[in-house]
């Protein structure tokens, strides 16, 4: 099985990098066979990882997470970077959690392909 870890660091509503990236996860998850999928998400990308976010239109990112963690897609958010942004301990997305750069490390050496958004 072939495993991939996309690492995002676009703001959830501030450009379409985060959307693509979650765009892309989920088309991985839906080819046979199914590769093994990780989702990193730093800098302003942590805020994607927030619960009860109501877009008024458009893509609803909280729901693309929660279509990716229903298919037991290990979703982290960077804590320096929630720290940073003062929301570590605010409610998450469901199946979401605060994740470490040595996660982050351990994956990318585990990994076949990284990809950066």
């Amino acid at each position: 099985m072939q495993k991939i870890v996309i690492i995002a660091n676009g703001a959830a509503y501030g450009s379409e990098s985060l959307f693509n990236s979650l765009r892309l996860a989920i088309a991985l998850c839906d080819q046979q066979p199914q590769p093994e999928v990780k989702l990193f998400l730093m800098s302003d990308a942590v805020t994607a990882g927030l619960r009860g976010q109501k877009p008024s239109e458009g893509y609803n990112i909280q729901q693309m997470l929660e279509i990716l963690t229903a298919q037991n897609v290990p979703v982290k958010l960077c804590k320096t970077c929630t720290d940073g942004r003062g929301i570590t301990a605010l409610p998450l997305v469901e199946g979401v959690e605060i994740g470490t750069l040595v996660e982050l490390a351990e994956w990318t050496l585990a990994a076949d392909k990284v990809l950066t958004f």
